[in-house]
């Protein structure tokens, strides 16, 4: 056996059995390991962003890593965006760099680069191999750091002879520390803080936002008259009967402010405090409200489950609550195709337990609220701003759950950066329906111009920020990309669309002219 082989055995045993892979010369002893092990399943991305972004969506329904495989330096730096989301999500992901031979680097071949230079800034954990016998072993330490709350980025780095040395064996998994535990003090300072009387909100995400901690946030919500809201993007929503609908915290500044106006208590749970996504002349950073105390009952790496079922004990809240659901929207009639029409056909077609992956950007500001009436699903968002993410999450999220239907929100110009995943859901039959929100144009990038206090857009600015000339023909391109596709402009022909797409099996696209 030699290290690549241990390694990839120390992975299955560790319970990480998908590999997302774009490989290189010096991956190919990793490569042949992964094909003689029956039980690692391995996903080609044709871009290194798809790979860590389809990690990414597969890690956070799955709750357990996936592998990336990744050729050195360059191919990591790829991969470099979706990471960044993946880390902001809290997303356990073992990174496997492949590097020159141990001897060979002082030659500084044409890739030779510090790979760990490009990895720190997106791994909490990381290790390059010395010794193919020590393969293993950092293989097992890697899975343990990525599986440690809240979920962590581990990052190996494994030179080529690693890789081709033989060595002893895989090594056996490790134990993943346990949540830290609610601290008392926490608990009782929110209780108190819940029954002063005073307004009061939890902000959630994480843990939080799964259906058993927010059967608990209900009992405290009920009992306090506590509001409840989650940041403005999550790592993972479930959403659906019997559960609470927090409110999404608005993504301009002034907006939350206002949301938040009059709270005097802000309970964090699984999150930090809120603060606006950029600098704005004038305009604070803080979207804590003046005079608000904040609290912090449990962080991102604590129990929310366990401090919030505390909470509501120590407020003597009911055993259970029902929360009352909205009703689902109306069939849209015909007219204009508009992002509210598009929201609620998603709300009227939702599938019983969909998985909505959200990066609509601008053209998604309905969907929230049009879909809170739908059966039970799970909502995955763009949780670091970097964009890119929403097709890759949606391959990953889809190979981690292939008995649910996908819905891919996609805003036309955060889908050009990893168009590539089209591809990947094709040659999978990935169960995948991905709607274009086609408005040409970065629209967030044209109301951003006028915040941040620069001059009238004249014609050179307003190009850089326009997509047409020429439009992107997104039929053309996913049917090059072995998906089926078909465009539509008015509403009732997108409705008929998406019922369609949703009741076909594998991958389909809507490009929907907005």
């Amino acid at each position: 056996m030699n290290g690549a082989q241990s390694l990839v055995q120390t992975l299955v045993d560790a319970g990480v059995t998908v590999c997302f892979t774009n490989p290189g010369t010096s991956e190919m002893h990793f490569v042949a390991a992964l094909d003689d092990n029956p039980e690692m399943r391995c996903v080609l991305g044709l871009f290194e962003g798809v790979v860590s972004g389809a990690a990414d969506g597969y890690a956070r329904m799955a709750d357990r890593p996936a592998a990336t495989l990744l050729h050195l330096g360059p191919g990591l730096g790829n991969a470099l965006a979706n990471l960044h989301n993946a880390k902001r999500a809290h997303t356990p992901m073992v990174n496997i760099v492949g590097d020159h031979a141990t001897y060979h680097s002082h030659f500084d071949a044409p890739l030779t680069s510090d790979v760990e230079g490009v990895a720190r800034p997106m791994s909490h954990w990381l290790r390059r191999s010395r010794y193919a016998a020590e393969v293993a072993r950092d293989g097992a330490e890697a899975v343990c750091a990525a599986m440690s709350a809240p979920g962590q980025i581990a990052t190996l780095v494994l030179p080529a002879d690693t890789a081709w040395d033989e060595a002893p064996g895989p090594a056996a998994p490790l134990p993943v520390p346990a949540r830290a535990t609610p601290q008392p003090e926490a608990i009782e300072a929110a209780r108190a803080a819940l029954a002063s009387g005073e307004p009061c909100v939890l902000l959630m995400n994480g843990q939080a936002l799964r259906a058993p901690a927010l059967a608990q946030a209900a009992r405290v919500a009920e009992t306090s008259g506590a509001r409840l809201f989650h940041d403005t993007f999550v790592s993972r929503l479930t959403r659906g009967p019997g559960l609470p609908a927090p409110e999404r915290l608005p993504y301009f500044g002034e907006q939350a402010l206002e949301a938040l106006e009059g709270t005097a208590h802000l309970i964090l749970v699984g999150t930090r405090p809120p603060v606006s996504f950029f600098a704005y002349p004038d305009k604070p950073s803080s979207l804590v409200p003046e005079g608000c105390t904040v609290h912090s009952l449990v962080g991102v790496e604590g129990d929310a489950l366990a401090a919030l079922t505390a909470l509501a004990d120590a407020l003597n809240a009911p055993a259970s609550v029902n929360p009352v659901q909205p009703p689902r929207p109306e069939v849209p009639g015909p007219g204009p195709l508009t992002p509210a029409t598009i929201a609620a056909s998603l709300g009227v077609l939702m599938p019983e337990n969909a998985i909505v992956v959200d990066e609509a950007a601008t053209s998604g500001f309905a969907l929230p609220g049009a879909t809170a009436g739908s059966p039970t699903h799970d909502w995955l968002a763009l949780t670091g701003g970097a964009i890119g993410q929403g097709l890759p999450t949606a391959v990953g999220a889809a190979v981690a759950c292939p008995d649910r239907k996908v819905l891919c929100m996609q805003a036309d110009g955060s889908a050009m950066y990893t168009v590539q995943a089209l591809w990947t859901m094709a040659r999978e039959k990935l169960d995948v329906v991905t709607v274009i929100f086609s408005n040409r144009k970065y629209a967030i990038l044209q109301v951003e111009f006028m915040r941040v206090g620069a001059h009238n857009p004249g014609p050179k600015a307003m190009s850089m920020l326009d997509l047409s000339n020429p439009d992107i023909d997104w039929v053309a391109m996913a049917k090059a990309m072995g998906v089926e596709a078909e465009r539509v402009d008015e509403a009732t022909a997108f409705h008929a669309a998406l019922a369609r797409a949703i009741a076909s099996p594998g991958p389909r696209l809507i490009e929907a002219v907005i």
